[in-house]
């Protein structure tokens, strides 16, 4: 569906640490890693390669130069297999650096299966991770 998303944050460190631990838990890695810049790729480790796989951009240096803020109104979705994996992308955001913003739970008002959480970033971008998966 994207190319890839990017998301700008003030403590490079803290997002950094956030994001390893949310996007492991669905099954990506850093894949592309420009430090002394401030940029990092996350991506499926098993399709790095391929260039129309998409990618998180996480960046401290937006390439307009100006600070990063949030996008009120903005959120990104990720992809879960399974319930669990919901579960878990919101317990490793929570534990390092993120905060609530819904707890993980069916949502009917848009089906009775989707079940997904809600998570802000260490900067407050808003995130979602969701499965239609009944387990």
């Amino acid at each position: 569906m994207f190319a890839y998303a990017t998301v700008g944050c003030t403590n490079f460190e803290a997002s950094l640490k956030f994001f390893d631990a949310t996007m492991q838990v669905l099954g990506y890695k850093r894949v592309q890693e420009y430090l002394k810049e401030g940029w990092v790729a996350y991506g499926d480790p098993n399709n790095a390669a391929n260039p129309s796989s998409p990618l998180l951009w996480v960046c401290k240096n937006p390439y307009n130069c100006q600070p990063a803020t949030i996008g009120n109104g903005s959120m990104m979705s990720f992809a879960a297999q399974t319930r669990a994996q919901v579960d878990a992308f919101y317990v490793a955001g929570l534990a390092n650096g993120g905060s609530n913003e819904g707890a993980p739970g069916t949502r009917e008002a848009y089906g009775p299966d989707l079940y997904l959480a809600y998570v802000r970033d260490p900067m407050g971008n808003k995130f979602s991770v969701s499965t239609r998966s009944p387990t």
